[in-house]
């Protein structure tokens, strides 16, 4: 049993080949899923998550990590997503090999939206806006860059400027222009592809200042009492969903259907739909679209049997 630490998986699963990886395995079924989310018992609003994925006849992978947000306070500072992803052969149930699991999850969430935005930006998007300076914001950079490569600016805006300011002076990317921004509705109504990747409990990004054509990415708000962007989005936007296995947990769809907003028949499509051809996905240059990453343990799986077929080139 190979044990595969998170230099390798960096390495190995590098966002052009991972994406592609995904799109590929989005053309078949999606595998059996089981999540479990167990909260913390003394109401610190820490998590241990446990999410197993089966396909038959290829792989099954089991990703076990606490999610504690506030490592990232902790003196040193730790991250944020701990854990590990266990994964072994569907046909025998015998382990295969055991990886890093913050660093699998970085990459599999990050090149998750950079699908999104090859299935749905713009072919020509130039401005990239980053809204979050956490530890996933360098790697939805460098995914969104891999997805279209068209992207000659990228703008980072944090809560805390001086976190999106370090976070501009320890990325580089070839031939992009990387700056932080303090005016966060001025970003929005410039870019042409917006991801966020918060902790938000409140609306960040104002649905009335995205232009025509704009491409919305929303990776938080992974519980219901949590929200990026606002109604008016929503409203504007032509919404999907990378999975719609779970998305009813997210504040982002869940606020505004409870609200009555919109319904869940707003979503028009996922992946599947997507790369299967069962819908088109973007129709006219001036649309706004929205894709809300989900994430699940089909993803997680995925992300696994790209790093066995890495492994075994």
């Amino acid at each position: 049993m190979r044990l595969v630490t998170a230099e390798e998986i960096h390495d190995l699963l590098d966002y052009p080949y991972l994406i592609e990886a995904l799109r590929r395995s989005h053309a078949g079924s999606q595998p059996a899923s089981a999540p479990l989310v167990m909260e913390s018992p003394d109401g610190s609003g820490n998590q241990f998550v446990s999410l197993l994925g089966w396909k038959p006849g290829g792989t099954i992978a089991a990703k076990l990590v606490g999610v504690f947000p506030g490592n990232l306070s902790l003196d040193p500072p730790q991250a944020s997503v701990q854990g590990l992803v266990a994964v072994f052969d569907a046909a025998t149930g015998g382990p295969r090999l055991v990886a890093d699991g913050e660093a699998m999850t970085l990459r599999k969430t990050a090149a998750d939206s950079g699908l999104g935005a090859r299935l749905l930006a713009r072919e020509d998007a130039k401005t990239l806006l980053v809204v979050g300076a956490g530890g996933l914001a360098p790697h939805v950079m460098a995914a969104h860059c891999a997805a279209r490569p068209s992207i000659r600016r990228i703008l980072i805006w944090n809560r805390t400027a001086a976190r999106a300011e370090a976070l501009v002076r320890r990325v580089a990317l070839p031939g992009v222009e990387i700056s932080a921004v303090r005016a966060l509705d001025e970003a929005v109504a410039e870019a042409d592809i917006v991801s966020c990747v918060t902790m938000s409990r409140a609306p960040l990004v104002k649905g009335a200042l995205l232009k025509p054509g704009a491409h919305l990415d929303l990776v938080g708000a992974y519980l219901p009492d949590m929200r990026e962007t606002d109604d008016d989005a929503m409203r504007r936007s032509s919404l999907f969903v990378d999975t719609r296995s779970g998305m009813e947990g997210a504040g982002d769809l869940a606020q505004p259907v409870a609200a009555g907003v919109i319904g869940w028949d707003a979503v028009l499509a996922d992946y599947y739909d997507l790369v299967q051809g069962r819908h088109p996905g973007r129709r006219t240059p001036d649309e706004i679209t929205i894709c809300k990453n989900v994430g699940g343990a089909h993803l997680d799986l995925f992300t696994a049997e790209a790093l066995r077929a890495r492994l075994s080139d």
